[in-house]
């Protein structure tokens, strides 16, 4: 089986994990086709979580990322007057063995597109191939693909095909064709991000909101001079007939669309406004999601990533669990060497329960409903939480994303169940 034809569709964070943990795993015969004209470092900030970390280490890639990226090491949720509801350590100032990385997602997919390349050559990656049909051969699938450059038809005959292709996926829109658009929740979320000061201590992640709007800040990078490149995220209610395309996180907009929304806010001597209209580039995501998929392959045909379970921006588990979903499915199909259907099998009962509950926790807005419970008993403002929240209340609602999650730092901190024997040493940093 280590020679079975593997296509993965998508050369996004998902995709291009899932290259590099195959052939870690032994599997050699790997092609990735990514619809894109050109793989370049679009996006924004993203959050890797410590149990995602532990995988990127696993694979050799930790070494990689680290002088691209923050460590990010505290975490606050507050009111929008900047009255701190919650404070949380992060990654090993938690006493996590791998650390919390904020890294522009670009730079991420940059790292893992060069590794690839690195390993199986420039013949592995194929830009500019939209997939437009799948083929069920009996014997093999053929994944039919239109060149964006020329116009031409291609097949592509593959025994594994794998959808990483995001929330648009055109793979689960063959094995699910009923299913229609993504659906939306009301809110947009605008993002950007620029250089400037540090802020707080450095390494610092905000969450504010009024229990209507919200802000994420952190930074992600860090120049010699001292500035950091900061990323923002606001998300506001939807206006009737705004127009926005669905599951597209590269829609330009003016701040002059929205800024005005945050005049006054102040998160910890930060102006959300300011950052807005300093941003030389801003975008608008509507929010939305997928349902959860009562399976996630049919056949030789698998999901993973966006395309298995788009969740809503919340929690940093979007990148994170595209990572995990990628390293377990390479182990799965390794532990049924001869089977691929029994490694898919082993792979979807091991990660789509996990993720159909974390679907749904991000629907409740996970951690940070703690922000609209603020909002709706102290809409004026609190000294302390404990005047607004009672004794341990604010602990189990963390705790019980943690669990969803799977963060639950002992288990997180043991070696990863998934490592490819003899690549990486068996635990390292903390």
């Amino acid at each position: 089986m280590k020679q079975a034809r593997i296509l993965i569709a998508g050369a996004g964070i998902a995709g291009l994990t899932a290259a590099i943990a195959l052939r870690a795993h032994g599997f050699t015969d790997i092609q990735v086709l990514e619809r894109s004209p050109v793989i370049g470092p679009l996006g924004s900030g993203i959050n890797v979580l410590p149990h995602a970390v532990r995988e990127l280490h696993s694979l050799g890639m930790l070494e990689r990322l680290l002088p691209q990226c923050i460590q990010t090491a505290e975490l606050f949720y507050m009111n929008h007057r900047g009255d701190r509801i919650w404070r949380e350590d992060r990654g090993v100032a938690a006493g996590y063995r791998w650390p919390q990385l904020s890294i522009h997602r670009g730079w991420l997919q940059a790292e893992l597109l060069k590794r690839v390349l690195e390993e199986g050559g420039p013949g592995r990656v194929h830009a500019g191939q939209e997939v437009v049909g799948l083929v069920d051969e009996g014997t093999g699938h053929v994944v039919e693909c239109v060149n964006r450059h020329t116009g031409q038809t291609h097949r592509h005959h593959a025994d594994l095909v794998i959808g990483a292709d995001g929330i648009r996926s055109v793979i689960r829109r063959v094995l699910h064709p009923q299913e229609g658009p993504p659906p939306a929740n009301g809110m947009v979320v605008f993002r950007g991000m620029l250089w400037g000061p540090s802020f707080m201590t450095g390494r610092s992640m905000i969450i504010a909101g009024d229990g209507l709007r919200k802000v994420v800040l952190y930074p992600m990078a860090r120049r010699e001079s001292g500035d950091v490149l900061l990323n923002w995220a606001a998300a506001l209610p939807e206006k009737p007939d705004a127009g926005y395309a669905r599951g597209d996180w590269n829609q330009p907009v003016s701040p002059e669309v929205f800024a005005s929304e945050f005049e006054g806010w102040d998160l910890g001597g930060v102006s959300p406004e300011a950052l807005m209209r300093g941003s030389p580039d801003t975008f608008v995501y509507p929010m939305v999601d997928r349902e959860p998929l009562a399976t996630w392959s049919r056949g030789h045909v698998v999901l993973m990533g966006d395309a298995a379970h788009a969740m809503y921006p919340i929690g940093s588990n979007g990148a994170t669990q595209s990572i995990i979903d990628a390293c377990a499915l390479a182990h799965h199909l390794r532990q049924h060497e001869g089977s691929l259907a029994a490694g898919i099998a082993a792979y979807e009962a091991d990660r789509r329960p996990r993720l159909t509950a974390l679907q749904a926790a991000n629907r409740r807005q996970g951690p940070e409903v703690v922000i609209d419970l603020a909002a709706q008993r102290a809409p004026g403002g609190f000294a302390q939480p404990a005047d607004v929240f009672e004794s341990g209340e604010l602990e189990e609602i963390a705790s019980r994303y943690t669990r969803i999650s799977a963060m639950e730092r002992d288990a997180v901190n043991l070696a990863s169940p998934y490592r490819p024997v003899g690549l990486t040493p068996e635990l390292e940093p903390t």
